[in-house]
């Protein structure tokens, strides 16, 4: 639906506004745009999509399989993924890459061992039966340290590379007091975690890894109570990691946690996932972007990573290890959310409107067959 947003002008309303197909669909507006216009395109296009982002991407990574796909990447000076990234002021938010996602689920029930029921039963039998639900219980509380929010996972931490001093610095630049306000008024929180100043939350944010429970699910959840010990139990979690973990060491660490702590009766279930993404600010994909938004006066801060997460490391890592960067104007919100906006017409000039974001990827296209031409010489 095309929705009035305040003074802010016209926004398109609809899952999948913002994340990714407005931003997807403006990149393939500029492409027919030059073409269009009778010219040849700057530079040579490899096009890549997938539809199981919100599900960790679990089959993505297949595409690098491909050979004819895997041969045609190898060729490319990097990957980057359309996106919205202007902030209500105008600023765009540029990201050297993002942290990594598994997602998986813990199962415990008549299903993972004999000592619990195979269907509910009356709740007097919790004097004699195991709940599932309580064990499942126990099992979470060993994955985080007393405060309910530090990784406590054997080993976890091995491999987790710290900022560096330009990271540290970048995300200094970024920690404005009028920023905070904002963050806070749209996650709807008075204060972070102890009450930490917003430059060392955002540090935390961009550094650590997370072990976050989605969902729990066990017995009746309806109004209520009722008389019932559940058969099974379920808890949706997912981790985010950060460079230099893997998918695969998450995954094989969450399981020898576990059973090191006998719980055998735990049943783990990835249901996809991938690593951390990084890249390098002097990559001619990043320049590119830098001398755009410096040429057309569009103000401009950079992060060292996205605390969310995007299959950046399919390109990233082996066997490609390609620059792979997000990049784009228009602002949008709501990701993930049935009522996922896009600005489509813009009442501020400094934020871009549907028409000047598809002419902006005109402009990038450009502007990188120009650095890329430079890095060459």
């Amino acid at each position: 639906r095309l929705v009035p947003r305040g003074s802010e002008g016209q926004a398109l309303v609809g899952r999948g506004a913002v994340n990714q197909k407005g931003p997807e669909i403006a990149f393939l507006a500029a492409i027919k745009a030059i073409l269009a216009s009778g010219r040849k395109l700057p530079v040579n296009l490899v096009l890549v999509a997938e539809g199981e982002e919100e599900i960790a991407s679990t089959h993505f990574a297949q595409v690098v399989a491909v050979p004819e796909v895997r041969d045609a990447l190898a060729r490319s000076i990097g990957v980057f993924i359309p996106t919205a990234g202007q902030d209500q002021n105008g600023s765009v938010n540029m990201t050297l890459g993002a942290k990594g996602a598994v997602e998986f689920q813990l199962i415990v029930g008549g299903e993972t061992s004999d000592r619990y029921p195979k269907a509910d039963v009356h709740s007097s039998n919790h004097a004699r039966i195991e709940n599932p639900a309580w064990r499942l219980v126990k099992a979470l509380d060993t994955l985080v340290a007393a405060d309910g929010h530090t990784p406590a996972i054997d080993g976890w931490f091995e491999h987790v590379r710290p900022l560096t001093d330009r990271q540290k610095q970048l995300i200094a630049e970024a920690a404005k007091p009028e920023v905070e306000a904002q963050e806070k008024k749209q996650l709807g929180i008075g204060k972070w975690i102890g009450d930490e100043p917003y430059g060392t939350s955002l540090e935390r944010f961009y550094s650590q890894p997370t072990v976050n429970i989605q969902g729990l699910v066990a017995g009746y959840t309806g109004v209520g109570g009722k008389t019932v010990l559940p058969s099974r139990a379920e808890a949706k979690l997912e981790f985010r990691l950060v460079p230099a973990m893997t998918r695969d060491e998450a995954e094989a660490k969450l399981r020898a946690h576990l059973a090191k702590r006998g719980f055998d009766d735990v049943k783990v279930v990835v249901s996809g996932g991938y690593g951390p993404n990084e890249t390098d600010e002097d990559s001619v994909l990043v320049r590119s972007q830098k001398r755009l938004f410096e040429e057309a006066g569009i103000a401009y801060t950079i992060r060292p990573r996205n605390a969310g997460s995007w299959p950046g490391v399919i390109f990233n890592g082996p066997p490609l290890n390609l620059p792979a960067a997000q990049f784009g104007v228009g602002r949008g919100g709501g990701a993930h959310a049935p009522n996922e906006w896009l600005l489509v017409d813009s009442t501020d000039p400094k934020v871009k409107g549907l028409e000047d974001t598809t002419m902006t990827y005109v402009d990038y296209l450009y502007v990188v067959a120009d650095e890329a031409a430079k890095r060459r010489r």
